[in-house]
């Protein structure tokens, strides 16, 4: 397989994260770097300047590109298989620019938040529901694509916890009170870009909490009739809070079940939980998904966030709560799994399965 990919939004965090796990990828080639009309025309390493916000340097055959115009859809068009798409703009731009892209018949893997409640674009985790992109016929449909349309991954505070929780839906999940406690490169910052974050907490994240208590049921719904219909349990209760780490968001979870399960056998299932990104192969899934620690103070978020190269998902301290079931804590790397990795993975399935062609 060989496909020639565009990162639109290319400057930002988010975007150089694409850069960096696509370099050296068996499937996927960038042919295209997009932002916006600042940037276009200027080599990517002028363009991004002193944003570039990781120790690694930029890669040798990337710094030098032209950047793009994003809103110059036919240009980009002719270099592009597909698109990671990755912009900070508001929610009714994204959608405008996602949907001009797909109906210039371009696939477009979104990290954007802007299509994710509509009913016939698949919300993904590949390890989890890849059956949802069974409902891509139907959205071409509604575009009048025959290649074209738009698919995205959730929102990042959400993947740590529902990976852990998906196994376990059988049970009967009830109730969920979860508190993510998330990383600043999930606003895009750095310690140097947003030194008021050293020694704080933030207790309020825009929007992250009805994200998180909404997301993980569309993740847990079905198709039907052309349209993914939310699941209607459980009642999940969340709060988010910033704090000061680099990478990677912490979940502390509390759950009641219908039928509870014995400790060992949810340890037992979550060491044993295998998925279809794994038997397919797909480049970037992680082997083992899911990792449980005996030892009480793990995970750790600085120790354990590049877990199976930021892919996995580790959890740990499973023990009894008073007014739940159980309650355990998870970390998923908010770059990585959570951005731009899960995007990645999100187009690794898509090609597999045929909808990339």
């Amino acid at each position: 397989m060989h496909y020639r990919v565009g990162i639109v939004g290319a400057t930002g965090m988010v975007g150089q994260r694409f850069i960096l796990l696509l370099q050296g990828h068996p499937w996927f080639e960038i042919t295209a770097l997009a932002a916006s009309s600042r940037s276009a025309d200027k080599p990517y390493a002028e363009a991004v300047g002193s944003r570039w916000a990781f120790e690694a340097p930029i890669p040798e055959g990337i710094a030098g590109m032209k950047v793009m115009d994003a809103a110059d859809v036919d240009a980009i068009a002719g270099k592009v298989d597909f698109v990671f798409c990755a912009v900070d703009m508001p929610k009714s731009e994204v959608r405008a620019l996602e949907e001009t892209y797909a109906r210039h018949e371009i696939p477009v893997v979104s990290n954007n938040s802007a299509c994710r409640g509509l009913e016939d674009v698949p919300m993904v985790i590949p390890e989890l529901n890849p059956g949802h992109i069974d409902v891509i016929p139907f959205q071409r449909q509604r575009l009048g694509t025959k290649r074209g349309f738009i698919a995205v991954k959730p929102n990042c505070s959400i993947q740590s916890y529902v990976p852990a929780l998906t196994p376990l839906l059988d049970f009967g999940v009830e109730k969920i009170s979860v508190c993510t406690y998330q990383a600043i490169s999930g606003a895009g910052k750095t310690f140097k870009t947003w030194p008021e974050m050293v020694d704080n907490v933030i207790p309020f994240i825009s929007g992250e909490d009805e994200k998180s208590e909404i997301e993980p049921l569309k993740i847990w719904g079905r198709l039907e009739d052309g349209k993914i219909i939310s699941a209607e349990k459980p009642l999940i209760s969340a709060q988010c809070l910033r704090v000061a780490c680099s990478d990677g968001h912490m979940a502390a979870v509390s759950v009641s079940f219908r039928d509870k399960p014995e400790m060992e056998e949810m340890i037992r299932r979550w060491r044993s939980f295998e998925t279809e990104a794994q038997r397919l192969e797909l480049p970037s899934a992680p082997k083992p998904f899911l990792q449980y620690f005996e030892d009480p103070s793990r995970p750790q978020t600085r120790l354990d966030r590049d877990f199976e190269r930021g892919f996995g998902v580790p959890i740990g301290r499973l023990r009894e709560d008073k007014l739940f079931d159980y309650r355990f804590v998870c970390l998923s790397h908010n770059t990585v799994r959570g951005a731009a990795g899960g995007g990645i993975l999100t187009a690794e399935l898509l090609c597999r399965k045929g909808y990339m062609g």
